[in-house]
Parts: structure tokens; C-alpha cells; sequence
């Protein structure tokens, strides 16, 4: 089972719209309507069940039931509100299992489906997780319908061949904690958004790991070079160490190059709140400079003013310059 060519253009359409990890990551990003998508599709699988024929199919004729449409539900999520078109049918016999009725939060919904669209996701970890949504009195038949209608989803989406070339690829990560074996744990769930030569946007892929490290985004990078990247003109990432050295390993001409909002963050953990404010005006001067000269000269006034009280933002600046 595919996703729709609606949902897939609604899914481009984000995707060329996509700058920054915000417009991936947020609440009004990718990530968003993947969950929307694959939900659907989960309910979709649902009353396929309950019916016992697909959509379309000819053993649904004269079967006493069919599909009625939709009814359109909005409910809270960790990345924001999201509406649902969940599906009906003539004698009203469908309450959704995924989202009772009553049901007004996604729960565990958002964080399993990001889950499912990571790399390495098996049929096995597939049911787990569905078991963890449906609990233990769905049928394993039930279970297993609605592995194989989205596991095809997934794998699809995993595999896909990319191109050759992209222009420049934003590396990031999105960390969080979940529950696993009765312990609090952080996952980090890496995502490389490219552009191509042509400009246009493109999500390469999200992978979940225990932790960000340089030796998975190694991984990461292999993964793209066996999908049909053959070179990355710029990479942009955080000041993660060794992960310029990762990138290089695979793909020994990109460039690489820091994020400016990342260096700004790690900068302000180490400046005291009173003086916050005043340190952000002035460190605005330096990266906000119309050219490198004036750059230069504004990060040497900032070394001035405030470099005896934090000398270790002052020589990040400098030493990432």
C-alpha cells in the first residue's frame, strides 16, 4: 500500500518549502504530515480489516457493509495539532482502534511513527510497536494486516534511490526520551534534508540511534553513498566533534560548513542570564556584518567587552571563524 498521490504532493509541496530544521522538526513541519499520512494509512488497515476486503475490491460487493468516507479529527501532538481524515462505514460498526472516539492526543502515536520511518525498522519491531499502540487484545492476524500494509511504506521510503549530486545537505539531529524496559533513555532521531542542483528540497532520510555520535553519522553517510549519492558540494552542520571528519571520509571534496544558529546556542549556555540580553545585541554586530572585515572588527570589540568574563565564547568564535 502507497501513500496516496494527494498525500504525496502535500509532502513535496513541505518538502520545497522546507529552510531550516524548524521547518522540518516543528510544528508545522515534514515530520507532521509523515505522521499524518502513516496514521491514515494505519486506520485505512483498520477498517479493511473489519470489512474483510480492500477498497475497490470486488469481494465487497453485496458483502452488508462498505466504506462510507470520512470524518475529519483533530488532535494534539508533540508537534502540534494534526487532522485526521478517519474513515466511516454505512452501518457504523468502525470505532477506531488507533484513536477512540473520545480520544483528543496522538499519545505515543507521533514518537512510534517517526520510529517506524528510521532506518533498520524490521517487520518484528514493526508489530512491537503496534502491539505497544492496539495492546495485547488485537488479533495477531489484525496485527500482521496492518505490518505488511505499512511496512511496504517504510521500506519504500528507506531505500529509495536519491541523486547523484546534491548541492548543499543540512545535517541535524532532534533529541528526545522515551521509555524503554521500564528506564528513561535519549534517542536521537538524525535527519539530512538536501537540496539538489535544480534547487529543490529533499528529506534523504531519518535514522534513530541511541545518542548523537560522529561514528553514526558515519553510518548515516555510507547509507546515502550506497542509495546513489556520489558528492555533496556543501554540508551544513552543528560543532559536533569529528563530524566534519565523517563527511570527509565519504565524500572527500564537500565542504563543510558550521551553522550559524547552532554556534549562536552554544555560545548563550555559557553566558549568565543577567547578561544575556546585552551579549545577544552585541554578538548580532559580529554575525550580522555586511562583510568579513566588519565582521572581524566587531568579534574583536566583542573580545574586548566581554572576553575576561567568557573566554571560552570568545575563542569558539574565533576558532570556528
Amino acid at each position: 500500500m502507497k501513500l496516496t498521490p494527494k498525500q504525496i504532493e502535500k509532502l513535496q509541496d513541505d518538502l520545497n518549502n522546507c529552510r531550516t530544521a524548524e521547518d522540518l522538526l516543528g510544528t508545522n513541519g515534514v515530520i507532521k504530515n509523515l505522521i499524518k499520512g502513516l496514521s491514515e494509512q494505519i486506520l485505512q488497515a483498520e477498517l479493511t480489516h473489519l470489512l474483510g476486503y480492500e477498497k475497490h475490491d470486488v469481494d465487497g460487493n453485496n458483502s452488508g457493509n462498505s466504506r462510507n468516507g470520512s470524518t475529519k479529527k483533530t488532535l494534539k501532538s508533540d508537534f502540534g495539532p494534526i487532522t485526521l481524515d478517519i474513515p466511516r462505514d454505512r452501518n457504523g460498526e468502525y470505532d477506531p482502534g488507533l484513536i477512540p472516539k473520545h480520544q483528543r492526543h496522538l499519545g505515543k502515536i507521533d514518537e512510534i511513527i517517526v520510529s517506524l520511518y528510521a532506518k533498520g525498522m524490521t517487520t518484528r519491531d514493526i508489530k512491537e510497536h503496534l502491539q505497544q499502540l492496539y495492546g495485547v487484545d488485537a488479533s495477531p492476524s489484525f496485527i500482521s494486516n496492518v505490518t505488511e500494509r505499512i511496512r511496504q511504506i517504510v521500506v519504500e521510503w528507506q531505500a529509495r534511490p536519491l541523486e547523484s549530486i546534491y548541492v548543499i545537505v543540512y545535517f541535524d539531529a532532534i533529541h528526545y526520551k522515551i521509555r524503554e524496559d521500564g528506564k528513561i533513555i535519549s534517542k536521537a532521531a538524525y535527519t539530512c534534508l538536501g537540496i539538489n542542483q535544480e534547487g529543490k528540497k529533499d528529506l534523504l532520510g531519518i535514522w534513530v540511534d541511541q545518542a548523537e555520535g560522529a561514528n553514526f553519522w558515519l553510518s548515516v553517510l555510507t547509507d546515502l553513498n550506497n542509495r546513489g549519492v556520489q558528492d555533496v558540494l556543501i554540508a551544513c552542520v552543528d560543532g559536533l566533534k569529528g563530524f566534519p571528519e565523517a563527511i570527509t571520509t565519504i565524500f572527500p571534496d564537500t565542504e563543510v560548513q558550521l551553522c550559524i544558529i547552532h554556534q549562536i546556542r552554544n555560545s548563550l549556555r555559557y553566558v549568565a542570564s543577567k547578561n544575556k540580553k546585552e551579549f545577544i545585541k552585541d554578538l548580532k554586530t559580529v554575525y550580522q556584518s555586511p562583510t568579513k572585515e566588519n565582521a572581524e572588527l566587531q568579534l574583536q570589540r566583542l573580545d574586548e567587552k566581554w572576553g575576561a568574563k567568557y573566554p571560552i565564547v570568545i575563542n569558539s568564535w574565533k576558532n570556528n571563524w
